[in-house]
Protein backbone atom coordinates (compact mmCIF):
# COMPACT_ATOMS: atom_id res chain seq x y z
CA UNK A 1 0.00 0.00 0.00
CA UNK A 2 2.81 2.37 0.90
CA UNK A 3 4.48 1.63 -2.43
CA UNK A 4 1.25 2.41 -4.26
CA UNK A 5 0.82 5.65 -2.34
CA UNK A 6 4.41 6.69 -3.09
CA UNK A 7 4.05 5.93 -6.81
CA UNK A 8 0.80 7.91 -7.07
CA UNK A 9 2.27 10.80 -5.14
CA UNK A 10 5.48 10.73 -7.18
CA UNK A 11 3.63 10.66 -10.50
CA UNK A 12 1.51 13.60 -9.34
CA UNK A 13 4.61 15.63 -8.57
CA UNK A 14 6.03 14.73 -11.98
CA UNK A 15 2.88 15.91 -13.75
CA UNK A 16 2.78 19.13 -11.73
CA UNK A 17 6.47 19.72 -12.44
CA UNK A 18 6.08 19.14 -16.17
CA UNK A 19 3.09 21.47 -16.28
CA UNK A 20 4.96 24.15 -14.37
CA UNK A 21 8.06 23.76 -16.52
CA UNK A 22 6.00 24.27 -19.67
CA UNK A 23 3.67 27.02 -18.51
CA UNK A 24 5.57 29.21 -16.07
CA UNK A 25 8.53 30.29 -18.23
CA UNK A 26 6.29 31.21 -21.17
CA UNK A 27 3.58 33.06 -19.29
CA UNK A 28 4.11 35.63 -16.56
CA UNK A 29 2.54 34.70 -13.24
CA UNK A 30 -0.66 36.63 -12.82
CA UNK A 31 -3.91 36.52 -10.97
CA UNK A 32 -5.64 35.32 -14.16
CA UNK A 33 -3.39 32.28 -14.45
CA UNK A 34 -3.88 31.39 -10.80
CA UNK A 35 -7.63 31.84 -11.14
CA UNK A 36 -7.71 29.57 -14.20
CA UNK A 37 -5.67 26.92 -12.38
CA UNK A 38 -8.06 27.03 -9.42
CA UNK A 39 -11.20 26.98 -11.56
CA UNK A 40 -9.74 24.12 -13.62
CA UNK A 41 -8.92 22.06 -10.54
CA UNK A 42 -12.38 22.56 -9.04
CA UNK A 43 -14.25 21.93 -12.30
CA UNK A 44 -12.30 18.76 -13.05
CA UNK A 45 -12.90 17.37 -9.56
CA UNK A 46 -16.64 17.87 -10.06
CA UNK A 47 -16.52 16.38 -13.58
CA UNK A 48 -14.53 13.40 -12.32
CA UNK A 49 -17.08 12.75 -9.59
CA UNK A 50 -20.01 13.06 -12.00
CA UNK A 51 -18.36 10.61 -14.42
CA UNK A 52 -17.02 8.42 -11.57
CA UNK A 53 -13.59 8.72 -13.17
CA UNK A 54 -10.27 8.61 -11.30
CA UNK A 55 -9.65 9.97 -7.83
CA UNK A 56 -10.07 13.44 -6.39
CA UNK A 57 -6.38 14.32 -6.01
CA UNK A 58 -5.42 13.25 -9.53
CA UNK A 59 -8.51 14.97 -10.95
CA UNK A 60 -7.50 18.17 -9.18
CA UNK A 61 -3.98 17.92 -10.62
CA UNK A 62 -5.36 17.24 -14.10
CA UNK A 63 -7.76 20.15 -13.77
CA UNK A 64 -5.00 22.50 -12.66
CA UNK A 65 -2.87 21.52 -15.66
CA UNK A 66 -5.92 21.88 -17.92
CA UNK A 67 -6.67 25.33 -16.48
CA UNK A 68 -3.10 26.45 -17.05
CA UNK A 69 -3.09 25.12 -20.63
CA UNK A 70 -6.38 26.86 -21.46
CA UNK A 71 -5.15 30.06 -19.83
CA UNK A 72 -2.04 30.11 -21.99
CA UNK A 73 -3.79 29.25 -25.27
CA UNK A 74 -7.01 31.23 -24.73
CA UNK A 75 -7.74 33.87 -27.36
CA UNK A 76 -9.74 36.98 -26.59
CA UNK A 77 -11.98 36.71 -29.64
CA UNK A 78 -14.60 34.83 -27.65
CA UNK A 79 -17.66 33.36 -29.29
CA UNK A 80 -18.32 29.75 -30.18
CA UNK A 81 -14.90 29.16 -31.75
CA UNK A 82 -13.16 30.35 -28.59
CA UNK A 83 -15.15 27.91 -26.46
CA UNK A 84 -14.48 25.07 -28.91
CA UNK A 85 -10.75 25.82 -28.82
CA UNK A 86 -10.76 25.94 -25.01
CA UNK A 87 -12.65 22.62 -24.86
CA UNK A 88 -10.22 20.98 -27.30
CA UNK A 89 -7.17 22.20 -25.37
CA UNK A 90 -8.78 21.07 -22.12
CA UNK A 91 -9.54 17.62 -23.50
CA UNK A 92 -5.99 17.16 -24.80
CA UNK A 93 -4.34 18.41 -21.61
CA UNK A 94 -6.53 16.26 -19.37
CA UNK A 95 -6.00 13.12 -21.46
CA UNK A 96 -2.21 13.54 -21.34
CA UNK A 97 -2.26 14.26 -17.61
CA UNK A 98 -4.57 11.29 -17.03
CA UNK A 99 -2.17 9.01 -18.89
CA UNK A 100 0.81 10.30 -16.90
CA UNK A 101 -1.05 9.86 -13.61
CA UNK A 102 -2.78 6.62 -14.68
CA UNK A 103 -6.03 8.27 -13.67
CA UNK A 104 -9.26 6.94 -15.18
CA UNK A 105 -10.15 6.19 -18.76
CA UNK A 106 -9.06 8.16 -21.80
CA UNK A 107 -12.62 8.83 -22.98
CA UNK A 108 -13.80 10.04 -19.59
CA UNK A 109 -10.67 12.20 -19.23
CA UNK A 110 -11.35 13.75 -22.64
CA UNK A 111 -14.95 14.53 -21.68
CA UNK A 112 -14.07 15.99 -18.28
CA UNK A 113 -11.14 17.91 -19.80
CA UNK A 114 -13.38 19.40 -22.49
CA UNK A 115 -15.93 20.45 -19.87
CA UNK A 116 -13.19 21.88 -17.66
CA UNK A 117 -11.62 23.73 -20.58
CA UNK A 118 -14.95 25.26 -21.52
CA UNK A 119 -15.62 26.36 -17.93
CA UNK A 120 -12.17 27.91 -17.63
CA UNK A 121 -12.56 29.66 -20.98
CA UNK A 122 -15.95 31.08 -20.09
CA UNK A 123 -14.77 32.34 -16.71
CA UNK A 124 -11.69 33.92 -18.31
CA UNK A 125 -13.71 36.32 -20.46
Amino acid sequence: MKSLLNSVSFSGWIAAGVGAAIVLPTYPASADLLQDVGVGAAANVVAGEVLDNGNVVNNAIGGAVTGAAVSVTHNDKGGVLGVVQDAAVGAAANVVTGIILNNGGVGDNAISGAATGAVVGVTTD
